[in-house]
């Protein structure tokens, strides 16, 4: 596929995609999801790829939500489609094998805010502000909003978001447990490269067995959680990754962790 909307990127294990609609803050129209599914696709294929990065192109705007003009277009059935299209692509970024590390560098709302929350954890310039506004034009979030966000920060703090539609600075965010460094916008990439740097030389096997426990936990009582836990250990520890960690701990020497989620 031709990328118009985006711009797809990857070198030495990290992937990156900007969202590349500068000119309407990122917004996302059908053909910019369109795009974005395919690359997910492209790198759950790709062995090689370690992380995701995500951003937006600009120094205004991670994604300022959907393209609503869009929406003047939309029947019921058409708006449910739209949702459901939505609510799809999120579901795959959040269940990729890989981390997904979010590089907020401006607005982060509505549509723009739903991908986040699919995300692993999120960096933000100092300049980033996120919300949820659909409730200022009379509906409400539609790409999981509604369910990710009070899961992250509580059911309370996620209602006053959702029914005031507010914008909240990226200090804010990192104080109620939405975003996980904020640093300056000069600064914000070269702090993301680094610790995707970090993550790319972890074993992969065990990157996956760890995100899928803590995703999948999360949503089970504690005693299941353990269970899927201790699952996912004997897995990673017969696992050539464990063998080479192992060996590199005890010879002293920096692990070289090579296998892969087939081998």
């Amino acid at each position: 596929m031709e990328y118009r909307n985006i711009i797809f990127q990857a070198e030495k294990g990290i992937a990156t995609i900007t969202f590349n609609r500068p000119e309407v803050l990122n917004a996302l129209n059908e053909a910019c999801l369109e795009e974005f599914v395919h690359a997910i696709d492209v790198i759950d294929g790709n062995e090689d790829i370690r992380v995701l990065i995500l951003t937006g192109a600009g120094e205004k705007s991670f994604v300022a939500g959907a393209d609503i003009k869009e929406f003047l277009k939309f029947n019921v059935l058409k708006a449910k489609t739209f949702s459901e299209k939505g609510h799809h692509i999120v579901q795959k970024l959040q269940e990729l094998p890989i981390p997904v590390i979010a590089a907020v560098n401006g607005f982060a709302l509505g549509g723009g805010c739903e991908v986040i929350l699919a995300c692993d954890f999120v960096y933000a310039s100092e300049n980033a502000m996120f919300g949820l506004p659909e409730i200022n034009l009379g509906i409400i979030p539609g790409f999981g909003g509604t369910q990710r966000l009070p899961r992250l920060i509580g059911k309370n703090r996620a209602k006053e978001m959702i029914f005031t539609g507010k914008m909240i600075p990226a200090a804010e965010a990192h104080g109620i447990g939405l975003v996980n460094k904020v640093c300056p916008q000069e600064q914000l990439m070269d702090e993301v490269l680094k610790v995707a740097g970090i993550i790319v030389s972890k074993g992969k096997v065990s990157l996956r067995a760890a995100k899928q426990a803590i995703n999948t936990g999360m949503d089970v009582d504690l005693e299941t959680g353990c269970r899927i836990e201790s699952d996912s250990f004997a897995i990673c520890l017969t696992s050539p990754d464990a063998m080479e960690g192992t060996k590199a701990f005890l010879e002293k020497r920096e692990a070289r962790f090579k296998g892969t989620l087939t081998e």
